[in-house]
């Protein structure tokens, strides 16, 4: 364009030394004054062109803040409130790059030789917008510092999906994601929840960053509904190991297939629906089901008495939070249920951990910013928690029946202090009611650290 207002300038000289001597002047004067005129109005649209490049393109929403939910539409909904396509250091025009790390110390009272220091996790993600409507989301995770296979950490793909807004509020997503259930599955950087260890609700019944593979729909309503509806890989009961506490920890941790050659004949449905209508309110719940027995019997010499092939999961949560003001108050309960497990079980007879028929769990917490000055803020907190990872199992021949298994209570009261929103210190006590021999951790002091950008 500035080539052209060149050119035309150019002409207009020439133009004006190539009139005839015989022109008048008020020939002259009104080409002059026709030249200027287009050389002004090039040189507006110029201007509202320059302008228009420098303004944001809304791509997308802004990635939550600290300790809110997001609001789909192209957003980053599982990106942490300093990472995200808005935020985190750019690559280029189109990419950014984010992450978060974890750093803890755990102290038991009652057996101080066995406190133990860990770098938790240590993450980086990206996002690159391929156009106004499309971009692809990924994150990497290593946990306990070294992954080898003579060390316990892991290194894994936690997400990587193409999402794709069909509408300023709603779209698709396909990949690998977190399964939106509960409120930390998809919030789950340190600075995004309380206390230095993630609650033990959504770990052991809702396991912690659970991540299926298939295609979702997400959206919201001007009426502050907002939901999810996928179709997605399910757990495989045929991974249960009957003679690791791990199904016993963990009854979904131990089953999930983390889209690592996943079988795929079973698959599962996940719906959620929140309301956030009214501000700083989230009241909402959500479900997952679909059969996890994935044929097993069918696909290996080696399991074709698998009894279980028809087995299902359904697992359901409601929740509530409220953050006003300095108060951030939450209570959630979950509860799971698999079914056709008595044939199953019976063949662990005698084996410590065979599979649960039910399993829930719930918590409240309440926090206060009770302190804040300039980026920095204190917040005290207290959470109770009950869980029960085997609270019913099938009927079995009498005499050979599985009983129930103790119900686990947790208390934690702590503080995060917060040196600004991307940075925080957290210390707490956590006091164990377990009854439970093979999870009897004791109590214990917890220092942490634990960063986003």
């Amino acid at each position: 364009m500035k080539h052209r207002i060149l050119a035309l300038a150019i002409a207009a000289c020439c133009a004006t030394l190539a009139l005839p001597a015989r022109a008048d002047d008020a020939t002259l004067k009104a080409e002059m004054d026709a030249l200027r005129a287009e050389v002004a109005a090039l040189k507006a649209e110029v201007e509202q062109m320059r302008a228009a490049s420098a303004a944001p393109v809304a791509t997308s929403k802004p990635a939550p803040a600290v300790n809110a939910e997001p609001v789909p539409a192209l957003a980053a909904t599982t990106a942490p409130a300093g990472g995200g396509v808005d935020s985190g250091y750019a690559l280029g025009a189109n990419t950014t790059l984010w992450g978060y790390g974890q750093l803890d110390y755990n102290r038991p009272t009652a057996r101080p030789a066995d406190a133990r220091a860990d770098l938790t996790r240590a993450v980086l993600g990206f996002n690159h917008v391929f156009d106004e409507s499309t971009r692809v989301y990924g994150e990497l995770e290593w946990e306990h510092a070294i992954a080898s296979a003579d060390d316990a950490g892991e290194s894994e793909v936690e997400q990587l999906y193409i999402e794709h807004a069909l509408a300023p509020n709603y779209g698709v997503r396909a990949g690998l994601m977190l399964v939106p259930i509960g409120l930390l599955n998809e919030h789950h950087e340190p600075t995004q929840f309380y206390g230095v260890e993630r609650n033990f609700v959504e770990q052991a019944i809702i396991p912690s960053t659970w991540r299926e593979g298939g295609v979702a729909g997400y959206g919201n309503t001007d009426s502050g509904f907002q939901w999810d509806i996928g179709l997605v890989t399910s757990p495989d009961l045929g991974k249960w190991d009957p003679t690791s506490p791990d199904g016993r920890e963990s009854p979904l941790g131990a089953i999930h297939q983390e889209l690592q050659l996943s079988k795929a004949h079973d698959l599962s449905l996940w719906a959620r629906l929140n309301w956030l209508g009214v501000p700083g309110l989230n009241v909402g719940g959500a479900v997952f089901a679909g059969k996890i027995g994935q044929d097993t019997s069918k696909q290996f010499e080696g399991d074709a008495n698998f009894p279980a092939d028809n087995a299902r999961l359904l697992l359901g949560e409601t929740h509530v939070r409220w953050q006003s003001g300095p108060w951030d108050l939450t209570a959630l309960y979950t509860r799971g249920t698999i079914s056709d497990t008595q044939d199953l079980n019976l063949g662990f007879l005698g084996q410590p951990t065979p599979v649960p028929k039910a399993f829930w769990g719930g918590y409240a917490q309440a926090a206060w910013k009770a302190l804040a000055w300039n980026q920095s803020s204190l917040v005290p907190f207290l959470r109770f928690e009950a869980f029960n990872t085997g609270a019913a199992y099938a009927t079995q021949p009498q005499g050979f029946g599985t009983p129930a298994l103790p119900t686990q209570r947790v208390w934690t009261a702590g503080v995060n202090y917060y040196l600004n929103p991307n940075v925080v210190f957290k210390f707490d006590y956590q006091d164990f009611r377990y009854d439970d021999e093979l999870l009897n951790y004791g109590n214990r002091f917890d220092l942490g650290i634990g960063f986003q950008f």
